[in-house]
């Protein structure tokens, strides 16, 4: 069982970690992301490497945005890093299933970690502790779990609806988008599959949820929206509102380092020059 203390150790440390990201996307950081923040942890009085490591996973591909969006390949030490906080609490060998057959946290955690693991092994498959052969380009994996696909969404109304026994389970666009927002660290250039099938398909779901979390100054979760947006937007989708100035508006919006750090990644997905 984690507590709570244990909860905000770790989110701490995430955004540590997602500033470190920021930094490093902008330019003003050093090269390394992943690798420093574990170092750091490691070197200061109090500090907790594993924590750190968690951190790593929390992020998921985030800690490796900066390279995938500038084209530079990871340090060895990144590599390294990312590694041990996957090989730490390694993924389940059974996949989780989509909610609300099974557990929200594991099946969402499994999906980062797909998106995680599959990133660094393209960036860099020659050193990723990750077999770039166990990460195929169809249904995705990570290791030998297939996460389940998304349950399918709506865009008429807002409450989920049970389908006929058998078959699943129909959200409406509210939870459905927040929970697409769990996941925007899976909206980057290089990564498809089931969950970004699901988001060119519920285009104007995400349109909606990213307004109503804007409208509800829930800036988190507007910010992760909008970057799915982004990704839609760069993937060619036509969306039934502007990106861009969603994003600029949840730019100016704040909210933290990991808002700030989705907000910065959907702008360059939408080739906005300054960050």
């Amino acid at each position: 069982m984690i507590s709570e203390r244990s909860r905000t150790a770790h989110s701490e440390s995430a955004d540590q970690l997602a500033r470190r990201a920021l930094d490093a996307l902008r330019g003003t950081g050093g090269a390394a992301v992943a690798a420093s923040h574990v170092e750091a942890a490691a070197a200061e009085s109090g500090g907790d490497p594993a924590v750190a490591l968690g951190a790593v996973r929390i992020l998921g591909a985030d800690v490796l945005a900066p390279y995938v969006l500038t084209g530079q390949p990871p340090p060895a030490g990144d590599t390294a890093a990312i590694g041990l906080a996957l090989s730490a609490l390694p993924p389940d060998e059974t996949p989780p299933p989509a909610p609300p057959a099974g557990t929200e946290e594991a099946w969402t955690m499994a999906w980062i970690d797909w998106g995680l693991a599959t990133v660094l092994a393209r960036l860099d498959p020659a050193d990723s502790p990750v077999r770039a052969a166990s990460l195929p380009q169809g249904p995705p994996r990570c290791g030998d779990a297939t996460p389940r696909n998304l349950p399918p969404t709506t865009d008429t109304d807002g409450g989920d609806r049970q389908g006929t026994p058998g078959t699943p389970v129909q959200e409406g666009w509210i939870s459905w988008s927040v929970r697409m927002g769990k996941l925007a660290s899976l909206a980057l250039p290089g990564l498809d599959g089931p969950v970004h099938d699901a988001a060119r398909a519920g285009a104007l779901g995400l349109a909606r949820g990213a307004t109503r979390a804007t409208l509800r100054r829930d800036h988190p979760t507007a910010a992760r929206i909008t970057r799915w947006l982004a990704w839609l937007h760069a993937d060619g989708v036509k969306l039934p509102l502007d990106p861009a100035a969603l994003t600029e508006n949840t730019g100016l919006l704040g909210g933290g380092d990991r808002p700030a750090l989705d907000t910065a990644i959907a702008r360059r997905l939408l080739g906005l020059e300054d960050l």
